[in-house]
């Protein structure tokens, strides 16, 4: 297999895990803007929280990043991930913003109940 076609694969799975946390995120945002707190908030707590774990572990570089830098030496910020390039750079910042959001709400909703 020639290393297109393995940057396009990572892309493809990259891009998927990218759309998933997205409903994940959305989901909670939901969740707690309706009051709505139940176990698929917490759920999706865990699992922001797994990934948050990995990316500690992997220097804040998702892993599937790491493989891609095999395959291509692009310096755009979406050479691994069918996204727009300023999403792509400020993914991190705008998600943990949101999830600040979610997290501020959350406390707020369980203080309140």
């Amino acid at each position: 297999m020639r290393n297109e076609s393995k940057l396009r694969i990572i892309k493809i799975l990259h891009t998927a895990v990218w759309l998933f946390f997205n409903v994940v995120i959305f989901y909670m945002l939901y969740a707690v803007i309706m009051d709505r707190i139940g176990i698929w908030l917490w759920i999706g707590y865990g699992l922001v929280i797994l990934e948050g774990l990995v990316l500690l572990f992997f220097n804040f570089f998702c892993p599937l990043t790491i493989i891609a830098r095999r395959y291509s030496n692009s310096d755009k910020d979406n050479f691994d991930i069918y996204l727009p390039n300023w999403l792509a750079k400020y993914n991190k910042l705008i998600y943990t913003c949101i999830m600040g959001v979610i997290l501020a709400i959350t406390v707020v909703r369980l203080i309140y109940r």
